[in-house]
């Protein structure tokens, strides 16, 4: 960051504190960083000169005049902080002598152990570490705790005390700590007794905070999420709920330490909640209107246990049962920026945005118009998948209202009057339907499409409108705001309403021929299902045809309206894959909720279980694939085994072929004088019996005869 280098800007330099936060990347602490880290100089602060302030205003105007913004380029505060274990400024872990040394630098020292237990023994030795180190200060140096009510737990009023009467700060030497958080109780007293010792150099302070909500929610975010999904008919309600709850909004809790920060105040002890006094059934049932059904039910406590994205100080926190007032913060600090001051239930719709905004869950809203047979309906059920849309179509938007209808008539806690009210429209739809051969007249279909658009699961998530409006009136009405209808019901202001009017149009346009074609192809079953018999198919399609030739059509409304319409041509060619993709290249990223923790270990669960599978599959493959091979092998070396044999064999006879006639020839010419020749050479017993068997078949052979 770079500052100013004359003398008179080196003075705002010098009024730029240094504050050091611990675990800047979790919930409260994150907020609590960001909204110091935006605070302007001159702002709040009471110690700028004169000449300051006026050198301030003129970098402000000659920043204006660049187009740039002074708020991000002189803030008040200089933030640093840890990410678990890892300092902000760094990418390496410290040690705590080098985190000592980096709080040894700052102005202001803030622990905020609100979010997780680990926290208490870094915050602990940071304080004893600041604390032995006193003498080495050249300047003051501020210690904050942000503690929780939970240390106000299991607190009782004095017996002389009315009980209905709230806790305040004048309680706290009385206060009782739950079970779970004595660390957090022991560690609020040693900040207050190691405060007492130079309240000069090292001043400390305990801010004790209600539950925090607000910029996306970390506690209550069970409630928001499970009522934004809409996946529950009833919110549950665990307990009773009648335990209240102390809160506040976590830029309000920012707000109170900035004001600590710029104005000590004289008490050390400061509980920090807004004027609420609401139980835990009334902040669901906030939440549930607002968000989701509206309906909330009771269930065991224990059943809470079951949320795996809750942590145990999570779950004693929701239990909590205080009626807290802040005295002494509104006695000391006229100037904080309060946010939700009256409390959660009271600003829910606020709340309500800034936890959408915060978290990016903005609905999609598309229309997919076109022809009969188009694939309206296929594109719509694919883009609804990707990116969890609802589904809307005239007729299961006609089926569900009659059957909600139907349940509420049925419904044992309705009262009578709402189940007499119910069952008139009900009757009402039914005849009207009756009268025009099983359609809805304009009038109340428009009116049926409208409610079911602003319910809060479209509102959450978003929807895909399929094939409707079908008419330039039918876009007219449903789409206007109400607020905008004029006094006479006769004329209408047809300003747009934001909350339901498309973001998307996707027009889908194909040759007659091509239906024709595609409708001849369809099965008896569908075209029966979407009354696609030829007869009715070629009405229908002449009918939309001449409907779009008109002046106003409904690619005309929403042209008027700028919103962008994508034309997408289908034919045969047509690559249904290119297609989808180019309609998400056009929408975007998906603005919704990710896998959540459940999602995801059955997910992995379900990917173990397959990758085991597979892995028993390829080895069941390599077992077999062994086995065939010696199968394979054997079956070889048997057959070569026996062709070597049959060759062998069929040389054997062949010899003999060949052999018959030589030993015949042998057996008669040569064998008989060759015997009597052996016998007289035995006879005999020459010295040298070959040549007396030579000489002998010589004078005995019987071709000299």
């Amino acid at each position: 960051m770079s500052y100013f280098n004359d003398p008179k800007k080196d003075k705002i330099k010098r009024t730029l504190k240094q504050v050091f936060i611990n675990d800047v990347d979790l919930y409260s602490s994150k907020w609590i960083s960001k909204f110091l880290s935006e605070r302007l100089i001159g702002g709040n602060s009471e110690t700028i000169e004169d000449d300051v302030e006026k050198e301030v205003e003129d970098r402000k105007d000659e920043e204006r005049e660049r187009g740039s913004s002074f708020l991000n380029s002189s803030p008040a505060f200089h933030v640093v902080g840890t990410v678990q274990e890892e300092i902000t400024e760094t990418t390496w872990q410290l040690s705590r002598e080098q985190l000592l040394l980096k709080l040894m630098k700052c102005d202001v020292i803030i622990y905020n152990v609100t979010q997780h237990p680990k926290q208490l023994e870094e915050a602990s030795w940071a304080l004893g570490a600041l604390h032995h180190s006193m003498a080495d200060f050249t300047k003051t140096k501020t210690y904050i705790l942000i503690s929780t009510v939970m240390t106000w737990a299991d607190s009782k009023p004095d017996r002389h005390d009315d009980e209905d009467l709230p806790f305040t700060d004048a309680n706290f030497r009385t206060r009782r700590a739950h079970p779970n958080f004595r660390k957090h109780i022991d560690l609020e007293k040693k900040v207050v007794k190691l405060g007492k010792t130079n309240k000069t150099m090292f001043p400390t302070y305990v801010v004790v905070s209600g539950l925090q909500y607000g910029m996306g929610e970390q506690i209550f975010h069970i409630f928001f999420k499970m009522s934004w999904l809409g996946l529950e008919s009833e919110i549950p309600v665990y307990g009773d709920g009648s335990n209240f709850v102390p809160t506040i909004h976590v830029n309000a809790l920012a707000s109170i330490i900035h004001n600590l920060i710029d104005c000590p105040p004289q008490p050390y002890y400061l509980i920090a909640v807004d004027t609420a006094n609401n139980n835990m059934e009334e902040i669901v049932k906030a939440v549930a209107s607002v968000l989701g059904p509206g309906k909330i039910t009771q269930r065991p406590f224990e059943d809470i246990y079951l949320d795996q994205d809750l942590s145990m100080m999570e779950i004693d926190s929701l239990r909590v049962n205080l009626h807290m007032e802040a005295v002494c913060l509104r006695e000391w600090f006229t100037s904080v920026q309060w946010v939700c001051e009256s409390g959660l239930v009271e600003n829910m719709e606020f709340v309500v945005e800034e936890y959408r905004q915060t978290r990016g869950l903005l609905p999609i809203r598309l229309c997919v118009i076109g022809p009969p047979a188009v694939g309206k309906t296929t594109v719509s059920k694919k883009i609804c998948e990707h990116y969890r849309l609802h589904h809307i179509t005239v007729t299961e938007t006609i089926s569900e209202a009659l059957a909600q209808l139907e349940d509420a008539t049925q419904n044992e806690d309705s009262d009578e009057e709402s189940e007499d009210a119910a069952m008139e429209e009900r009757k009402l739809l039914k005849e009207d339907m009756a009268q025009n051969g099983g359609y809805l007249s304009e009038h109340l279909l428009v009116k049926l499409m409208k409610n079911k658009l602003l319910s809060n699961p479209c509102k959450n998530q978003g929807f895909v409108l399929d094939g409707f409006p079908m008419t330039f009136p039918q876009a007219r009405e449903t789409f206007f705001a109400e607020d905008h209808e004029s006094e006479d019901e006769a004329t209408h202001i047809f300003s747009p309403s934001k909350n339901i009017m498309p973001e998307f149009v996707l027009y889908l346009e194909a040759s007659d021929t091509f239906l024709r074609d595609r409708v001849i192809n369809l099965s008896e079953k569908l075209a029966q299902e979407h009354n696609y018999q030829e007869e009715c198919f070629l009405q229908s399609l002449a009918k939309y045809r001449q409907k779009n030739m008109e002046d106003e059509t409904v690619v005309n409304y929403f042209d008027e309206l700028e919103i962008p319409t994508q034309y997408l041509t289908i034919s045969c060619e047509t690559d249904d894959r290119f297609l989808i993709q180019k309609i998400f290249d056009t929408v975007g990223v998906p603005r919704n909720y990710g896998r959540g923790t459940q999602e995801v270990q059955v997910q992995e669960r379900r990917q173990c279980a397959d990758r085991m599978r597979r892995e028993h599959q390829q080895r069941e493959d390599e077992e077999m694939k062994e086995i065939e091979e010696a199968r394979q092998r054997t079956a070889r070396w048997e057959k070569w085994t026996a062709a070597l044999r049959e060759v062998k064999d069929q040389e054997e006879e062949l010899l003999e072929a060949h052999s018959v006639p030589l030993r015949n020839y042998l057996m008669k010419h040569v064998m008989p004088p060759l015997t009597v020749g052996l016998i007289e050479c035995c006879s005999n017993q020459p010295q040298d019996p070959v040549d007396f068997l030579a000489e002998y078949l010589i004078k005995n052979n019987p071709v000299t005869y």
